[in-house]
């Protein structure tokens, strides 16, 4: 491995950060590009900081840089750690098949029309649901025909009314029905979705308890009669997941370890490996995670690479043939690959 390498990697990262302000209150947040009504916050949010980040090699530190123990916001990221939620629930036995209805366990909480009664779990952990309705004052439109990165562009507008598909047939990056998705599994655990993953995820894992998973304002629900606030899978309209990268590290190591941390079975490797599977119709995309199919998403990486995303840009890159866990966090995404591809170099070699 090449020290100096590695530190031009990580300066790249740096002289690349975000083109977002590091204030809420300037060109910051992904709901500003949304048409009305639904350009506006729902939820408390707050300042970020600077480009950061961990590299942990073989489940060894390996590099930090910037404000590693700052809990920042990490968007869409959150979308994963609603995956592993999930898993939870498959290993406990509350949710023993992903490819039930999601009605059958989960009546009355907005799968119940003969459209949305037709939604999977794993339709929804593959984003292919099409859910249609409003999950705490948005309704689904407001992400048709949303535009990622990663994936092809659509053939029509933000916001507009596109006609609905099938449930499972069609793939569309979509925050209302993740949380729609998060709100069903607060009603299959029937405990606040936090608790669970503190007990669940972050004290087996060794996690810092400086993280914090807050909903919308108006995000409550009864619960066993408890009034529990339910979490989005994201930051689009505030609230969401403020977690440090050392934390992040530790997750991405448990993903890497098939489950495992600290002598314990925290997911197991069967749902490590059906998060990792390709969607058979959006095969750069798993269970909340992108894979990186054909290198399509990261050319400079290899296929066995995974990855959860969040805007602004938040990245975990989890490297299976190098055994490498990789977090950065507000590094503009155009230069992702090119900090990634560094990386890469200077742990391995020219590839």
């Amino acid at each position: 491995m090449s020290n100096d390498a590695l530190q031009q990697a990580i300066q790249f990262a740096i002289d690349h950060e975000s083109t977002w302000d590091r204030s809420v209150h300037g060109n910051w947040g992904v709901h500003v590009n949304d048409p009305p009504p639904w350009n506006k916050l729902l939820g408390p949010v707050h300042d970020r900081g600077p480009v950061s980040g961990t590299i942990l090699l073989d489940g060894k530190h390996l590099a930090s840089w910037g404000e590693p123990r700052r809990a920042d916001l990490t968007f869409s990221v959150a979308k994963t750690y609603l995956a592993l939620l999930a898993g939870v629930a498959f290993d406990r036995g509350l949710l023993p098949d992903v490819n039930e209805p999601v009605h059958v366990r989960v009546p009355g909480f907005g799968f119940d029309s003969p459209h949305n009664a037709q939604i999977t779990w794993a339709m929804l952990l593959q984003q292919t649901s099409e859910w249609e309705g409003t999950c705490f004052g948005v309704a689904d439109q407001a992400d048709r025909y949303r535009a990622v990165t990663f994936a092809k562009a659509p053939n029509g507008k933000k916001g507009d009314a596109r006609p609905l598909q099938t449930p499972g047939t069609y793939w569309e990056y979509n925050d209302v029905r993740i949380n729609q998705f998060s709100l069903a599994l607060l009603n299959l655990f029937q405990r606040p979705l936090p608790e669970v993953f503190a007990e669940a995820i972050m004290k087996p894992i060794g996690a810092s308890d400086d993280w914090r998973w807050v909903g919308y304002d108006n995000a409550w629900v009864d619960i066993a009669g408890r009034r529990v606030q339910s979490v989005p899978g994201g930051t689009h309209w505030g609230g969401g997941m403020s977690i440090c990268s050392e934390d992040q590290a530790l997750i991405g190591q448990m993903l890497l370890n098939e489950g495992k941390a600290n002598g314990t079975q925290v997911l197991s490797a069967e749902w490590i490996r059906l998060m990792r599977t390709p969607c058979s119709i959006a095969p750069f995309y798993g269970f909340l995670i992108w894979l990186n199919h054909e290198r399509k998403v990261f050319p400079s990486l290899p296929e066995s690479s995974y990855f959860a995303v969040g805007a602004g840009s938040s990245f975990t890159w989890v490297e299976p043939e190098q055994r490498m866990v990789v977090i950065v966090r507000w590094l503009n995404p155009e230069h992702a690959d090119g900090f990634f591809g560094r990386v890469l170099k200077a742990v391995s070699g020219p590839q």
